[in-house]
């Protein structure tokens, strides 16, 4: 396995300094796309949308929000009667910590499946997440929004009994809210996966391929 050039500890600083440059300038893009997203238009949800909720009562849109205003939900790739774990939406729910500090800025983040609660629950208590977890199953929610049956992250407002969805973002879009990936792109060796840029000789797997169930590795 190959690995990066020794150099000394001054032309490693050097290098460090050169590449800060870049990072300071893709931050205040960042910066710049978060001020766009903030200033973009929104759509009405019209319809009187029926959850389940964790505890199988019957909830609207009002609940999911927890008495707050803003709604962060991911779309767990979780169809009715699926005998299989997407790994990918599981490792995402791996990473979500504690909600104190978003709460405190009038928001909620939950999970929905369109699996039936019932299903959802046999999940959430195997791998002992706490996180939020509403079903969607009986609703035209996920069609209405035109997710089907994949994964996603959207996000609502409340303005008192009116509901807007003001943002999505899937795939790729979604790997910057995750701490394993962000972590590992400032390795050596970064998520050793074939897609990305490293020079020869670093290691690499099919993409996503090294992924597993937490309670499978």
């Amino acid at each position: 396995m190959n690995r990066p050039q020794v150099v000394s500890a001054q032309e490693w600083q050097a290098a460090r300094e050169a590449l800060l440059v870049k990072e300071k300038e893709h931050t205040r893009a960042l910066d710049a796309l978060a001020a766009e997203r903030r200033r973009m238009p929104m759509v009405r949800l019209e319809k009187d949308y029926r959850f389940t909720a964790p505890d199988r009562t019957a909830v609207g849109l009002a609940d999911l929000f927890q008495g707050r205003r803003q709604l962060v939900v991911y779309h767990f790739m979780l169809e009715p009667g699926q005998d299989w774990l997407c790994g990918g939406c599981s490792s995402f729910t791996d990473n979500i910590g504690d909600q104190s500090h978003l709460n405190a800025r009038d928001t909620t983040l939950i999970l929905m499946a369109r699996a039936p609660q019932e299903e959802i629950d046999l999940i959430r208590r195997r791998m002992g997440w706490t996180v939020p977890w509403y079903s969607s199953h009986g609703s035209d929610f996920n069609d209405d929004i035109g997710l089907g049956g994949g994964f996603g992250l959207s996000v609502l407002l409340r303005d008192g009994e009116e509901f807007f969805r003001t943002y999505f973002t899937n795939g790729r879009g979604v790997d910057r809210l995750r701490l394993d990936f962000n972590l590992l792109d400032l390795t050596p060796y970064g998520r050793q996966e074939v897609w990305e840029d490293s020079p020869e000789g670093w290691p690499q797997d099919p993409t996503m391929s090294w992924l597993k169930i937490r309670d499978e590795y």
